[in-house]
């Protein structure tokens, strides 16, 4: 059966969820999930709620799905033995480091990939579960015969959001929020910067990032004949009436599998829409998925609201089957068992009955009061009795012993499993060569791979892989010159479109090419198929020194320090395979299946990048990326060739430079001036989050 899950941002959302129908909840708690902003649970709160969940038969799954860094990772395994202590049913998790200290410290929790990993094809999958996780979270950007054929050939579960706001960026790798605001999406503290108007080129009252809500309610069978395991509603920031109200309605569609009525969409659309919902990558049509969400309060959600409030307090709505028998004999104790079909059984014995002075006890008369299960979580369906004659007991002791039961099967089904709970293991490290870190170039096109730059000489180049497909010349010069090559992997890579990245990939191979950078779990495999080492990118969200570790084990000859940390944290990273980090260029804020430049010229129009303008007059640019998808650049341009001291004293193994907009001439002078030949800076520029870091 395909479970249900809902978002529970708070206990009352706990109720509101489980009383609708909802097979399992996702929360938080503490700051290591993606939604501290929700209200999320104390120690109390938590535990209580897992007990009410567990009695009626309601997985629960914990978010631990932020970047952690060195010094966090303690707290965060803590806090994940005890929710694992008090009954969690899994934890979801994106940073690769915690995934593999969570393997080691609670081999028996079951582990869950984020959508935060960008998991977007079978190879993704595959390498979450080579990493010991037990389902995964897919992109919200696949389609369904995407979504089909990653399930039916996964090894581990799939699970994929049916309902509920959709991020602009693919998740996991989005840092707009943190470079524009100190907010990291990374660390659970979005500052929605999505939803906010921006320019075009016209009037700044235009919403290109803000995408309608998803709502897949009608395909809920076709997903289940999929093989999805799970169904997910997005939702913990919004408030407990609504999760009440859309589980609701996904739980009738889902467990009748039947198509949802007028008045069920109608109600969703109610609840909370943008101007309607979206199946835009459901059906692979992205065309018209822009929304935003009118002002003013809804009077008719405000009744909505009140109602499903009213029923979800007010009663228990969730019921699990119970049985009893009771056996009533001569000279013995009153006796009664109750079990429910989970295995879980209570057996208590009550006062010896009497012998009857008028009516005896019947049979019929002890099974109707074994019956009156009202007000609790439990529903009777079978009651047996066995009465001998001319017997009494009064009718409080057989209260009493139902009574009894209930509360011991409760007991029984609120048990969290027992686990191991092991110590971590140390953290490995190697000596650093000292020394100036090795100088990087990254370019974005082939104009900028000039004669002038080659003869800067430097150790590295990257390249983008796809960008010189059956033409390997311009960057020939690079290597004849000694600069070693390196091939730069999409951003993001479908299962549709991995044949043509491999196909360019060999035959790179064949030109002498043997490294690429990658910057996603699921890419691995293809870089390996075409026979190449393997250097990790940005995009792997490196925060600690146990992804250091889990890159080193599988093989990386170098890790791509998340820009996301201060140059501090960097310095202190137990350094287990060579680390690069970003000194120069414009940031990806974000990488979308979206088309901002169609949006603004009205056409595609990929060779003419597209601007973006903020309210505050910042330009950020927009360029084609493979797959005709975008990237969103930083409006200003990191600059740390004065600060070469700090940079070195992170004990890096190299620098890069990173081209995106740059002219041929502008790429030069920059690198020069990191060469120490030129004292050229940009007009607008940044020290990113090298020295602020982030919430």
């Amino acid at each position: 059966m395909t479970e249900l899950l809902s978002p529970a941002g708070s206990p009352e959302a706990v109720i509101g969820a489980v009383q609708n129908g909802a097979d399992a909840v996702y929360l938080g708690l503490g700051d290591f999930n993606a939604r501290r902003g929700a209200k999320n649970f104390t120690e109390e709160e938590f535990e209580k709620a897992v007990r009410y969940c567990r009695i009626r038969g309601c997985r629960v799954y914990v978010t631990l799905n932020t970047l952690v860094d060195d010094r966090e990772t303690e707290a965060a395994v803590a806090q994940a033995r005890l929710v694992s202590s008090l009954g969690a049913d899994g934890l979801i998790v994106q940073d690769l480091g915690l995934v593999r200290a969570l393997r080691a410290a609670l081999p028996d929790m079951p582990l869950h990939a984020s959508t935060q990993m960008s998991i977007h094809n079978l190879a993704g999958v595959e390498a979450a579960a080579e990493l010991g996780l037990t389902r995964a979270v897919l992109a919200r950007e696949l389609s369904i015969d995407q979504i089909r054929y990653i399930t039916a050939n996964a090894s581990i579960e799939t699970e994929v959001f049916v309902h509920g706001a959709l991020c602009f960026c693919h998740s996991g790798q989005c840092y707009m929020s943190a470079l524009i605001g100190r907010r990291s999406g990374n660390r659970g503290m979005c500052a929605q910067p999505c939803r906010m108007a921006y320019s075009l080129g016209g009037r700044m009252d235009d919403y290109p990032l803000s995408l309608k809500d998803s709502c897949l309610v009608d395909k809920l069978a076709e997903l289940e004949d999929a093989g999805v395991a799970c169904l997910k509603i997005e939702g913990r920031m919004k408030r407990p009436e609504y999760t009440a109200v859309v589980t609701g309605v996904y739980a009738n569609v889902l467990h009748d599998r039947r198509a949802p009525t007028k008045d069920e969409l109608d109600t969703l659309e109610t609840a909370f829409s943008r101007g309607g919902f979206t199946q835009g990558y459901y059906k692979g049509d992205k065309k018209d998925m822009f929304g935003v969400r009118a002002d003013g309060a809804d009077r008719d959600a405000e009744k909505l609201f009140t109602a499903a409030r009213k029923a979800y307090s007010e009663g228990e709505l969730r019921r699990v089957p119970l049985h009893f028998y009771t056996l009533c004999e001569k000279g013995q104790p009153i006796r009664a068992i109750a079990f429910d079909d989970d295995g879980h059984r209570a057996v208590a014995a009550g006062p010896l009955p009497e012998a009857a002075k008028r009516q005896g006890l019947t049979e019929s008369f002890v099974a109707d009061q074994m019956f009156k299960t009202g007000g609790t979580p439990y529903n009777c369906v079978e009651n047996r009795a066995k009465v001998d004659p001319f017997l009494f007991l009064p009718t409080a002791e057989i209260n009493d012993l139902r009574r009894r039961l209930i509360t011991q099967i409760s007991e029984e089904r609120a048990k969290p499993p027992l686990r191991r709970s092991l110590a971590l293991p140390p953290l490995q490290e190697k000596k650093n060569e000292p020394g100036a870190p090795l100088t990087i170039f990254q370019v974005r096109a082939v104009s900028q791979l000039s004669d002038e730059l080659c003869a800067l000489r430097p150790d590295y180049l990257y390249f983008p892989a796809m960008g010189l497909v059956g033409d390997f010349s311009p960057v020939r010069k690079f290597a004849e010159n000694g600069t070693k090559l390196v091939a730069v992997l999409p951003r993001v890579i479908t299962d549709d479109q991995s044949e043509d990245v491999l196909a360019a990939l060999e035959f790179l191979a064949s030109q002498g090419v043997e490294e690429a950078l990658v910057g996603n779990l699921g890419h691995i495999a293809l870089a390996r198929r075409a026979g190449m080492a393997l250097r990790g990118d940005f995009g792997l969200n490196v925060f600690n020194s146990r992804t250091l570790n889990v890159l080193c084990e599988g093989g990386f000859l170098s890790a791509t320090a998340s820009f996301e940390l201060r140059m501090a944290q960097i310095r202190d990273l137990r350094k287990s395979l060579d680390l690069e980090m970003i000194v120069y260029g414009r940031l990806p804020l974000m990488v979308s299946d979206q088309c901002v430049i169609r949006h603004s010229a009205g056409r595609c129009a990929c060779s003419a990048p597209a601007q973006m303008t903020d309210r505050t007059g910042n330009v950020f640019h927009v360029v084609k990326e493979f797959g005709c998808r975008n990237v969103i650049y930083n409006a200003h341009k990191l600059y740390l060739a004065d600060r070469g001291s700090d940079v070195a004293a992170c004990g890096l193994w190299g620098a890069r430079l990173l081209f995106t907009t740059e002219s041929a001439r502008e790429c030069v002078e920059v690198a020069k001036a990191y060469l120490g030949q030129s004292d050229y800076r940009p007009n607008v520029l940044t020290r990113g989050l090298y020295y602020r870091g982030v919430d």
